[in-house]
C-alpha cells in the first residue's frame, strides 16, 4: 500500500473548474500539492484557476485524446468527477491501473434509497433511485468499481450531495430561478417546501476530499461528505429572499405533478427521485478519516455571496428562456389546478 508526504503529492483531477472540483483543486495547491488539472477547456462557465495548477487539455470520453493528455505520467491520485456509468468506469480502471496510488471516483448521494426509511442516512443507508437515471449511472460505476477493488484496484468513492458554489446558486433551475426570485415573479417549491434539506458549499467539501488523498486506510472505502446546514426549502427561499430584499412568491406543487407537466426537464426527475424527499446525513465516517473536516459556511451566509457573484457576472447568471418557460409552464399549470378545485367546493 502507498505511503504518501500528503504535502508532495502528485494529484490529478479529471475536470476541475466546475462547482465541486474547482474548490478541491484550491485547497490541494494551498496544501502544497503538485496539481493537474485535465479537462477540454470549452465550459465558458468553467471558474478561473489559481496559477501554479497545470492544465492539461484532452477529452476523457475519447481514448485517444485522454492517452495523449496523459503521456506515460504516473499519479499518487487521480480525481474524476467526470465518470458516469458502469463502461465508463471500467475503461477508467484500465486506463489507470498501475499508474495511480489511489483513484477517487466521485458518485453521488442521490443513489441513496428515497424515502429514507432510517436516519440519519449513513454510507450503509440502501443504495437505489427508481427515478433518476443520473443516480442510477452513478451506482452502476460504483458496482464496477467496488468489484475492481476486489481485485486490487485503489479505489475510494465519494458521495456529494448537492453541493454548490457562489457561482451556482442550489435551486432546481439555477439562475433563472433566482431571477425570478428577484424579479417578483412567481417560484416553484417542492410538496409544501418543509421537508428537510442539507446544502453544502464547495469548500466545505473540498476540507473532506482533499483530506482523503493519500489516505491508505481510505482505500475501498466509501464516504459522502456534506455539510452539516440543514433547512427546509421554504427557509431557503426566504433566505435568498432576504439577501435579495424581496419577499418570495411560493407555489407548491406535488412532485410528481412536476413530473407530468415537464418530464423533459431535468430537474423534475430529480426532483421526484430525490430532493422532494428529506435527506440529513450523519457525517461520523469522514470525520473519523479526517478529523479537520469542519463545515463553516451555512447557506443563509452564502446567500449574500451568491447575490454578489449575480451582480458582477450578469453574462453567465441570466435567465435561461427554455428553463424559465418550463417553470412557468408548471406554475399555470397550478393555477389552472387550484381554479379548479375550488369550482368543486360546495
Amino acid at each position: 500500500m502507498y505511503q504518501y508526504d500528503s504535502a508532495k503529492l502528485t494529484v490529478l483531477f479529471l475536470g476541475g473548474s466546475g462547482t465541486i472540483s474547482t474548490s478541491a483543486v484550491r485547497l490541494a495547491l494551498a496544501s502544497g500539492m503538485d496539481v493537474h488539472t485535465l479537462n477540454r477547456g470549452t465550459n465558458a462557465k468553467q471558474r478561473d484557476l489559481p496559477a501554479g495548477v497545470t492544465s492539461l487539455k484532452g477529452d476523457v470520453t475519447d481514448p485517444a485524446s485522454l492517452a495523449e493528455a496523459l503521456g506515460d505520467t504516473h499519479f499518487d491520485v487521480v480525481v474524476n468527477f467526470l465518470s458516469f456509468g458502469a463502461d465508463d468506469a471500467r475503461r477508467m480502471v484500465e486506463v489507470f491501473t498501475g499508474r495511480t496510488g489511489q483513484y477517487i471516483h466521485i458518485s453521488s448521494a442521490s443513489i441513496y434509497g428515497k424515502p429514507v426509511k432510517s436516519w440519519p442516512i449513513r454510507e450503509s443507508t440502501q443504495r437505489h433511485n427508481a427515478f433518476s437515471e443520473y443516480a442510477r449511472e452513478k451506482l452502476e460505476a460504483e458496482h464496477v468499481l467496488f468489484d475492481a477493488h476486489a481485485a486490487g484496484f485503489p479505489v475510494t468513492i465519494v458521495r456529494p450531495s448537492h453541493t454548490y458554489d457562489d457561482a451556482n446558486p442550489p435551486l432546481p433551475g439555477g439562475w433563472t430561478m433566482l431571477d425570478r426570485l428577484a424579479r417578483g415573479d412567481e417560484v416553484l417549491v417542492q410538496g409544501d417546501g418543509t421537508s428537510l434539506w442539507t446544502l453544502t458549499h464547495a469548500e466545505d467539501f473540498a476540507q473532506g476530499l482533499v483530506g482523503l488523498f493519500g489516505n491508505s486506510r481510505a482505500i475501498g472505502e466509501a464516504f459522502h461528505i456534506t455539510g452539516d446546514d440543514v433547512a427546509t426549502w421554504d427557509q431557503m427561499y426566504s433566505m435568498l429572499g432576504d439577501a435579495l430584499g424581496v419577499t418570495p412568491k411560493l407555489v407548491h406543487l406535488p412532485s410528481e405533478f412536476m413530473l407530468a407537466g415537464a418530464p423533459e426537464w431535468f430537474w423534475s426527475e430529480m426532483i421526484a427521485g430525490d430532493l422532494a424527499h428529506s435527506a440529513v446525513f450523519d457525517n461520523s465516517k469522514i470525520r473519523s478519516y479526517v478529523p479537520s473536516f469542519a463545515p463553516k459556511l451555512t447557506f443563509e451566509r452564502t446567500t449574500r455571496r451568491m447575490v454578489s457573484w449575480r451582480a458582477d457576472h450578469p453574462q453567465t447568471t441570466g435567465p435561461d428562456a427554455a428553463t424559465d418557460a418550463v417553470i412557468s409552464r408548471l406554475v399555470g399549470g397550478y393555477h389552472v389546478a387550484r381554479e379548479h378545485f375550488l369550482s368543486l367546493a360546495p
